[in-house]
């Protein structure tokens, strides 16, 4: 019975030394909490679905703090503002339909600058033969349509522009990056760059654009006829 004894004792305090010894020979291990920069990517699997639940709640508190815009589309969007309506551009430009490219002016710096729209519509009249199956706005009607917008700049009596002799006289370095269908409303903006008055030579740049993105750009010569020497 006293050996049992001994023996069972024995037993339970080697089993309690080396669950001890095992323990403290176990390394530790520290958890780190990553920084809030650091985003991890789920792995595939069960556990990536549960994680990238986790994610998507977290990076949806944010959003479920703004409220909820139920604004019509056709609410959301400001008009263009009107510096120039098509009465008063029809004073400033000698052209006439079919060949007047300027609808409306939002931007005028008179001798320096301008800012003008022309809504491209399926009714223009070059559209049924540019092109019957596929209507884009001919490069060159956008250049023209360019130089009018110059011509509002130049022909104010700041700087001495003649109505009866404003020609346009040359391009360079012009350059089409996206076509211009029906349905556009094309931005355009011309800047005077160098005036010769003695001459009657202005330089300019412009570029236009629809929805934000450059679609033409170049420089332009223009003719003012009012030099006097």
């Amino acid at each position: 019975m006293a050996a049992s004894a001994l023996s069972g004792s024995l037993l339970s305090s080697s089993s309690s030394s080396s669950s001890s010894s095992s323990s403290s020979l176990a390394p530790r291990r520290s958890v780190v909490s990553p920084p809030a920069s650091v985003q991890f990517r789920p792995r595939f699997g069960a556990a990536s679905k549960t994680a990238g639940r986790r994610f998507a709640a977290r990076c949806s508190l944010g959003a479920a703090q703004d409220p909820k815009d139920d604004t019509p589309i056709e609410l959301k969007y400001a008009a263009f503002p009107t510096v120039m309506d098509i009465n008063q551009i029809r004073d400033i430009l000698p052209h006439r339909f079919p060949f007047l490219l300027v609808d409306r002016v939002i931007e005028h710096n008179p001798g320096v600058s301008a800012v003008a729209i022309k809504n491209v519509t399926i009714n223009d009249n070059f559209f049924p033969g540019h092109f019957p199956e596929r209507p884009i706005m001919p490069g060159v009607l956008m250049v023209e349509a360019m130089a009018q917008v110059g011509g509002l700049v130049m022909l104010q009596p700041e700087v001495g522009g003649s109505r009866e002799n404003f020609f346009f006289a040359g391009i360079d370095k012009v350059r089409f990056r996206k076509p211009v269908i029906a349905g556009d409303t094309l931005v355009m903006r011309m800047t005077l760059v160098k005036l010769q008055k003695r001459f009657g030579i202005a330089k300019m740049e412009g570029k236009a654009y629809v929805g934000g993105e450059v679609v033409c750009e170049g420089e332009f010569l223009m003719a003012t006829g009012a030099g006097s020497e």
